[in-house]
């Protein structure tokens, strides 16, 4: 298996080491290696690819419309990206996908009032756009 390469662009590393993509699907694919399973958080039903997916109906700049779908998603990516290259990805790759990753970084043991800065600082700065969604990462628990 050929692992995410570290200093790409959306290439994201958890405390636990795991390493993840986000990426904005209104963008190409970036070169390299194509993820293995994705999450796609959209509004509708995300396009067809060539690998495994799961798809949360999430509309942009709100938060998930199945909030335990939504978690279970999460709890299935963290196991994945163990040993498969995981992608999460939303239209523009910052609002939607930095909650997601800021969710994951919780699961994967940052607390929540920091997980938002933790995304901000590993993968965008701008990461988590919405004052909705801040709140959404700060009151998610791990368990």
């Amino acid at each position: 298996m050929v692992r995410w390469e570290e200093g790409r662009p959306g290439v994201f590393r958890l405390p636990s080491g795991r390493w993840l993509r986000g990426r904005g699907l209104r963008r190409p694919l970036p070169e390299g290696a194509p993820p293995e399973f994705a999450l796609y958080l959209l509004g509708g039903p995300p396009p067809e690819t060539p690998w495994a997916a799961r798809w949360v109906r999430w509309r942009d700049f709100w938060l998930p419309a199945d909030r335990a779908a939504f978690r279970e998603a999460l709890v299935d990516v963290l196991e994945r990206a163990g040993d498969e290259r995981v992608e999460v990805a939303c239209g523009g790759g910052i609002g939607r996908t930095g909650t997601a990753l800021a969710c994951l970084a919780v699961l994967d043991g940052v607390p929540a009032d920091r997980a938002v800065a933790y995304v901000r600082a590993g993968y965008h700065p701008r990461a988590v756009e919405t004052p909705w969604q801040r709140r959404f990462v700060a009151g998610f628990r791990a368990s």
